[in-house]
């Protein structure tokens, strides 16, 4: 695909007060006394290779002394909040081993090891410039896919959990090639599923390094699954295309893949039930999801062009009447979760109606 379709430079959208008051309700709202900003003045930093001498485009930050202490306190009340109830008894056993920042990308996150002193027990945070895109990405993830989203706003300030697993281009680079047939089955069902459930909920730019593979064993088997780390591109692009993993050539090596191992039949058949599972889990959280996707409507979170590309583009794709008259990402996305509820639900002889 060509790399021009895909927004080189998405702007951040500001979160508005809909939005917020959806968060506090969520408990999605914190009050901590630092800001993105505050991480911003550090003194100097260290550029931070991998184990094969690569920049790894990632820096140590060091801060003045009379900051620093400041700073680790607040990060520590952040860590208190995210995984546990918010006191201060834990703070004495925390350390923060590092501040590191990123110098790629839209984001420019921050990246906090924090150690627990007393078993060597680390986790990753991150802090980064709040974006109503990447926001409602991160809602929808929790909400519509298997995976549970932990994350905190504190007014234009996003701190997120580390999601853990191998780099999809790594995976790719260094592991694809490995792995036996069986383990390729899975994982191009995986593929499949997850190419499907990005284009149903309007996820953009799932390229090999915006997820992660994580592997779990079980029995006699290894199960895998895919789990996008990077939400930027949540309803913003207007091509239908780039909502789909499988035209964006870094992943090249794994449509390849799947084509191989995977008749059309159980392509077929893969994409109808993470169709069904996405339906499911929309009607289980239909009272929250109906207040995020609220949200969406009131807001702007794209331009006006990529708007109608895309509800153009999703009409001649199936045909229904509802996408032409959408007047925005949020009624688009409506519609395609609208989409397939209503066919779920026709297809579907044991739904009592």
């Amino acid at each position: 695909m060509d790399e021009k379709l895909i927004s080189k430079k998405k702007p951040a959208f500001p979160i508005t007060e809909m939005l917020s008051n959806y968060l506090t309700v969520e408990g999605r709202n914190i009050k901590i006394p630092i800001f993105y900003e505050d991480l911003l003045r550090f003194q100097g930093a260290v550029e931070i290779f991998d184990d094969n001498g690569k920049d790894t485009l990632w820096i140590s930050c060091y801060y003045a002394e009379h900051e620093r202490d400041e700073i680790e306190h607040s990060l520590k009340q952040m860590y208190a909040i995210l995984h546990s109830d918010g006191s201060d008894v834990i703070l004495p056993y925390l350390n923060i081993d590092s501040i590191d920042f990123c110098t790629f990308g839209n984001t420019k996150p921050f990246r906090v090891k924090i150690r627990n002193i007393i078993n060597d027990n680390y986790v990753f945070l991150y802090v980064k410039k709040a974006d109503a895109s990447r926001i409602y990405g991160l809602e929808l993830e929790h909400i519509l896919s298997p995976n549970h989203i932990n994350f905190l706003v504190h007014k234009d300030t996003l701190i997120e959990e580390h999601i853990s697993g191998i780099p999809g281009d790594t995976f790719i680079e260094s592991h694809l090639d490995k792995i036996p047939e069986q383990d390729k089955r899975a994982l191009a069902k995986e593929f499949v599923k997850f190419n499907e459930r990005c284009f149903v909920r309007l996820l953009a730019d799932m390229r090999s390094y915006n997820y992660v593979i994580v592997i779990t064993h079980d029995f006699d088997r290894i199960q895998y699954r895919i789990r996008a780390i990077d939400f930027d591109q949540q309803s913003f692009e207007g091509n239908p295309k780039v909502y789909k993993p499988q035209f964006l050539k870094e992943n090249n090596a794994l449509v390849q893949m799947s084509l191989e191992v995977l008749t059309p039949e159980s392509i077929e058949q893969y994409k109808i039930e993470e169709r069904s599972l996405l339906a499911k889990r929309a009607n289980s959280e239909q009272e929250r999801l109906e207040e995020l996707i609220n949200c969406m409507k009131q807001d702007e979170i794209s331009f006006p062009e990529k708007i109608d590309e895309l509800k153009y583009g999703l009409f001649e794709l199936t045909g229904d009447v509802h996408f032409k008259k959408s007047n925005n990402m949020g009624e688009i996305l409506s519609t395609a979760l609208d989409f397939i509820i209503r066919n779920y639900k026709s297809e579907n002889p044991y739904i009592i109606k």
